[in-house]
């Protein structure tokens, strides 16, 4: 459905920049198609003594496709360059227009003096750069609108897709309501069989937390760094109780961020990925870091992955990362220099 969504609005934005290009042309020569045929008065037909059926084509043809490149450009100057910065994409723009104006002015003055067999004049020839100048700046124009508007259709259909599927996890609520109780019935009854046993209790009280807090936060797009850290905690707790001190996390964030806002599940997700794809031993326990990194939240463990097989569908980072861009229109950043790999969760 996403993928159809996605391909119907680039279809409906090269129609949309097709038609554009189309109506600069036409708009441009229209003085010329009514010279041509008389449709005007003589003071304007004078002014384009030489106008024939022929040049008026190639004048059409040429514009079409000059405004055409343009908006290419233009419209889809954010993916082409998004490697880039803000600045070097604008400054890359800017002169990728002003290469293709340089372009498309002489390459219409070689065809055309082909065509009529007559070398343009200077009047003619500053004429021409005026006319391209100028529809450079209208395409730039129009593009502004056009990204605007795509921009719009996409925000439109995200909340659709969000919608959709908080009423598809409604409706499983539903489906599975017996389901939370029987579990936290069954958790409550395995406590008290093992209520001498400190440790059991304490997992199983564990557990049942992050049950809960599971069930809570599926309501919830986004949750407080606080609130992540406190289920954090406890899925600490289970995954120590397994592989005891062979599992080290150092947990470093001010008070200050706290209530900051992040996707819910997004912590414990980095940290069962380094548990998963890690190698874990006594020679070689597993450390994983949490911090504040220029604003961001940062997770991160050297670089020791398993000789084991590893039960994954890798789809962790990349899920989280779309759900990034689909409640925080931002991207989680990923690295793996110097043999560390970290990643970089924005907040709100």
């Amino acid at each position: 459905m996403v993928k159809n969504k996605i391909f119907e609005f680039k279809s409906a934005k090269q129609s949309m920049i097709l038609g554009v290009a189309l109506l600069i042309s036409f708009l441009i020569n229209l003085p010329r198609i009514l010279a041509l045929y008389e449709l005007v008065g003589e003071s304007w037909t004078d002014s384009f003594p030489e106008v024939t059926v022929k040049d008026i084509l190639l004048r059409l043809f040429f514009i079409s496709i000059y405004s055409w490149l343009l908006l290419q450009i233009n419209t889809n100057w954010k993916v082409l360059y998004s490697n880039l910065s803000m600045v070097s994409r604008s400054l890359l723009r800017i002169l990728a227009n002003l290469i293709m104006f340089v372009i498309a002015v002489h390459s219409f003055i070689f065809l055309d003096e082909i065509v009529t067999g007559k070398a343009i004049t200077d009047l003619a020839d500053t004429i021409l750069h005026m006319v391209y100048a100028v529809i450079m700046i209208i395409v730039v124009f129009i593009s502004r609108i056009i990204r605007l508007r795509m921009a719009h259709r996409v925000d439109l259909a995200e909340k659709e897709l969000l919608k959709q599927q908080s009423l598809k996890n409604e409706l499983d609520a539903l489906k599975n309501q017996i389901n939370p109780h029987f579990l936290f019935n069954s958790l409550n009854s395995l406590n008290s069989l093992v209520r001498d046993n400190k440790q059991a209790t304490t997992f199983v009280n564990k557990l049942s937390f992050m049950y809960r807090y599971i069930l809570q936060s599926g309501s919830e797009d986004l949750v407080t760094l606080k609130d992540e850290l406190k289920f954090l905690d406890s899925y600490i707790f289970l995954i120590k109780t397994r592989y005891r001190s062979r599992f080290e996390i150092n947990i470093n964030i001010d008070d200050e961020f706290l209530n900051k806002k992040l996707p819910s599940l997004a912590l414990q997700l980095l940290v069962e990925n380094a548990v998963k794809h890690s190698e874990i031993s006594e020679s070689n326990p597993l450390l994983v870091k949490v911090y504040i990194d220029e604003g961001f939240v940062a997770v991160e463990n050297r670089i020791k992955p398993r000789t084991t097989f590893v039960d994954s569908t890798g789809n962790g980072l990349s899920n989280l990362d779309k759900r990034y861009e689909i409640l925080m229109k931002t991207n989680i950043i990923i690295s793996n220099a110097n043999e560390v790999f970290k990643v970089k969760l924005p907040l709100k």
